[in-house]
């Protein structure tokens, strides 16, 4: 069963945050922007989400520790010697974990409002609740962070994203023409309600249990 983790984004993982940038968007940032961003901009918040791969490590020896009080006699020792030659175990199966970063997002903490940037995920792996996990996590980061609101821009043909920031009580209140670099295309800018709102805070824990539900014991979240 793959397992995932949520948690913020390293140095290490700026390549491979553009890899998948690459595959989401056709005017990607550069290296130095994200590297700039984590060194420098204290308003900024990033997040990554990474598949957990476990691997073989082969062998490893087992050792095993004698209390001081306990020392090994001279007959253990040579029982110990006789049995080595004829297979008696001395060493076992380990395995150890790496992580490949599947998505990103991010935002500024602009005065008391929280401005997520960027969300994304590989393509292979959408619709499975990733890319809502992120999301979700920036406000839940922002409520932590003290921020009263939340906004973002959104293009005016990604139904589904709008459909995802309605679903957690964002609502259009302007648009920004031709934002878009790469095709002119107009952005529509989206706000949520008062994030200490009772009705807010209702209506995102609901969603989040829902969320939680469908992604079950696959995921970690560590920020």
């Amino acid at each position: 069963m793959t397992q995932y983790v949520v948690r913020p984004m390293q140095y290490e993982d700026i390549d491979a945050v553009g890899e998948v940038e690459r595959e989401c968007f056709t005017t990607p940032w550069p290296a130095s922007a994200y590297r700039r961003e984590l060194r420098d901009n204290r308003m900024g918040r990033y997040i990554v989400l990474a598949e957990i791969i476990e691997e073989d490590n082969g062998p490893q020896p087992i050792r095993h520790r004698q209390p001081p009080s306990e020392p090994v006699s001279g007959v253990r020792r040579a029982v110990g010697q006789f049995l080595r030659p004829f297979g008696r175990p001395l060493t076992g199966p380990a395995t150890i974990e790496r992580e490949r970063v599947v998505g990103f997002a991010g935002m500024w903490l602009m005065l008391d409002e929280a401005h997520v940037t960027t969300i994304g995920v590989k393509r292979d792996l959408r619709g499975l609740g990733l890319g809502e996990l992120l999301f979700a996590t920036l406000l839940e980061i922002a409520m932590s962070i003290g921020a009263r609101r939340a906004t973002l821009e959104v293009r005016v043909s990604n139904h589904s994203a709008q459909a995802l920031y309605r679903k957690y009580g964002f609502r259009e209140e302007g648009t920004r023409r031709r934002y878009y670099s790469d095709n002119n295309e107009d952005a529509l800018i989206m706000w949520s309600d008062w994030l200490g709102s009772p009705e807010f805070q209702t209506r995102y824990h609901e969603r989040r249990a829902q969320l939680d539900e469908r992604l079950g014991d696959l995921i970690q979240v560590r920020v």
